[in-house]
């Protein structure tokens, strides 16, 4: 099965409304990045990913990446350092459990938008949207192998 079929092209549109919808909330930008394998602690290649996807060059530094590598059954959410510097360490526990139950149930792309959803409102207490914000990362899903 490939990353797509994971995740097809009717969940994609989904997933990508939910980033539409709620950076409408607040100036984080919020991606979601899709691989079958994960040989690295979870959280670690998230980092990896979310540099390579230069996520760390937003003005803010408000991204957050969503990670999940599928075969491997693992995922992980992060946010940058303007993000981690003013929230409480369990922050994204939420996003995690309603992830990982939605993960468990065979729903990835509910979970995964109810995951963006959630993030954009918990955001806007520390990252309103602004009437000038700029969109500065993509909204589509990035694939890896």
């Amino acid at each position: 099965m490939s990353n797509k079929k994971f995740i097809s092209k009717e969940e994609q549109d989904l997933i990508v409304k939910a980033i539409e919808r709620a950076e409408l909330n607040t100036s984080g930008e919020i991606r979601v990045h899709i691989e079958s394998e994960c040989k690295l602690d979870p959280i670690a290649r998230a980092v990896t990913v979310f540099n390579k996807l230069k996520m760390n060059k937003t003005k803010e530094r408000n991204g957050v990446l969503i990670y999940i590598a599928w075969k491997s059954r693992k995922f992980a959410i992060i946010g940058d350092i303007g993000i981690d510097e003013k929230v409480p360490e369990n922050f994204w526990d939420k996003e995690r459990e309603i992830l990982l139950n939605h993960l468990k149930e065979g729903k990835a792309a509910i979970g995964i938008a109810a995951a963006i959803e959630m993030a954009g409102e918990n955001l806007k207490e520390h990252f309103s949207y602004q009437s000038d914000d700029v969109n500065e990362q993509s909204n589509e899903i990035s694939f890896g192998e």
